[in-house]
């Protein structure tokens, strides 16, 4: 199956474990089959939608890049500490796979946090700003955090799917109808990027390709 993957460490702490993994035939196999389970998930977005037919466009102008986090415990057991700050994603789809150690949360539309309990084996589907906007807004791209507490570290791998440089980033046809009027105009996802690294504003999204 296409797809490009690029591989990036990201670390909440200072200690550095990348140069036992990379190259390992577990770390390129993991990362394989989460790039499997990302397209899985996304042909049956599109099917679910009804527009199988434009899928294949989605895996050609798609590329990914996979990383491993780290979150260090708080240094004392009983405290709790935030690992990383509130966001949402900004690319298409990101499939995450952790350790036993809970600690990702998703802000409610009441502006409470809840913790995200993720089974032992179990993988998570977090939608991005691009896919809201491909969707005309039927997806949420919902903000989310890490809290770290406990006494062990917590580890994740990520796998990142986003548009390609030179993909624009449009609603389908078949997503605007009376029920639901275009929301988001065309847009390069580099050039969003751009925006909102300038920005850093959590409507980003709203104010750069809403309509």
């Amino acid at each position: 199956m296409a797809g490009t993957i690029y591989y990036y460490y990201y670390y909440f702490c200072p200690d550095f474990i990348g140069l036992f993994l990379w190259g390992s035939e577990t770390f390129h196999g993991m990362s394989s089959k989460m790039q499997e389970l990302n397209f899985l998930v996304m042909k049956m977005i599109y099917e679910s939608f009804g527009i199988e037919k434009l899928y294949g466009c989605f895996v050609e102008e798609t590329s990914s890049i996979f990383r491993i986090m780290k979150y260090r415990a708080p240094p004392g057991a009983t405290e709790s500490s935030i690992g990383l700050v509130a966001h949402t994603d900004k690319n298409a789809i990101t499939i995450l796979c952790q350790n036993e150690v809970q600690g990702l949360e998703i802000q409610t539309k009441n502006g409470d946090w809840a913790q995200a309990i993720v089974p032992q084996n179990a993988f998570t589907a977090v939608v991005g700003d691009a896919l809201k906007a491909w969707s005309n807004g039927r997806l949420h791209a919902a903000r989310h955090r890490v809290v770290i507490s406990g006494e062990n570290d917590r580890y994740s791998c990520g796998l990142f799917s986003m548009p390609k440089e030179e993909a624009v980033v449009e609603v389908p046809d078949e997503l605007v109808d009376k029920e639901h009027p275009l929301q988001y105009r065309p847009f390069n996802y580099s050039d969003y990027i751009s925006y909102f690294v300038s920005k850093l504003s959590d409507d980003a999204l709203e104010i750069y390709a809403g309509i």
